[in-house]
């Protein structure tokens, strides 16, 4: 379920270009995709759980909360702030550190082993991200302060959903997690940043059309499969590394659709990626 979430996750690039050229900011984008997904959540769980399935714990609430301004819409400002500042490269091979911070998280909060299998594998991931995204070009880079604590805010906050997802599902339902989080991720990126004030045409069909879709595909259907994924998962600190997968499907995306060139350096990064979700899932006493 992690694996086809993942998978799903690499289509964003694909809704993101398509809104961009129909006059979409990028803040407008992440508003559309969190509100859509909400009011798709909102009416599937009430249909298919009842009203009732939204009286939750304190400590569920608060775990959805975190969720909803920490991993999503934090993460989603503090990646296009570093983006800004350091260049996509950089920003890109900083966020992609993400998984070791989970791993870290995982030692202290849930006292997961971590063993020299899964700090091989980590090691795979992270470079195999960082290639795959970068295709090994830093020539571009700018280097700022703020940048940096931009991208590695984005990179914690990345980090953390594996967190709160894991404590909100393991009290409750993936629907009601996935409602309540995208609700407050709708709240928290429509009060900071206001998106609509800067668009001509706020309410053109077409950019609501992509941004059903953006809410659907990439969005509604990637999140209740991983949040389902990780109830049944014991070791946070393969999550990351199953999400990987996006990278992998949004090289393919961009090949095939955008007849984007690849380096031979991101094919090579792919690679890793792939042996890297494969070592995390072999089975192994070490």
């Amino acid at each position: 379920m992690i694996l086809l979430a993942g998978s799903l996750w690499g289509t964003i690039g694909l809704f993101i270009k398509l809104l961009d050229e129909r006059g979409s900011t990028s803040e407008y984008t992440t508003l559309l995709r969190m509100s859509f997904a909400f009011l798709l959540l909102l009416v599937f769980t009430l249909i298919k759980e009842g009203p009732g399935a939204f009286r939750i714990s304190r400590r569920m609430l608060l775990s959805c909360m975190l969720l909803g301004f920490v991993s999503m819409s934090l993460n989603n400002l503090c990646y296009s702030n570093a983006v800004s500042r350091l260049g996509m490269s950089l920003a890109a091979a900083i966020l992609y550190l993400a998984p070791l911070f989970t791993s870290v998280q995982s030692k202290l909060l849930f006292h997961e082993t971590i063993g020299p299998r899964k700090i091989l594998a980590l090691f795979l991931n992270v470079a195999g991200c960082v290639l795959a995204a970068t295709g090994g070009n830093f020539a571009e880079v700018t280097v700022s302060l703020a940048g940096l604590l931009f991208a590695l805010g984005a990179a914690l906050a990345y980090s953390t959903q594996n967190i709160f997802g894991r404590l909100a599902t393991d009290e409750g339902s993936p629907l009601v997690v996935a409602t309540y989080n995208f609700f407050f991720a709708t709240v928290f990126t429509a009060i900071v940043t206001r998106p609509w004030t800067a668009m001509a045409r706020p309410f053109d069909p077409q950019i609501l059309l992509f941004g059903f879709l953006f809410g659907l595909i990439p969005t509604t259907l990637a999140y209740l499969l991983y949040f389902a994924g990780i109830q049944g998962l014991t070791e946070t600190s393969k999550v990351p590394v199953l999400c990987s997968m996006e990278l992998v499907v949004a090289t393919i995306l961009g090949i095939a659709v955008f007849r984007e060139a690849v380096s031979p350096v991101a094919v090579g990064g792919i690679a890793l990626i792939l042996v890297s979700i494969i070592l995390m899932n072999k089975q192994s006493t070490i």
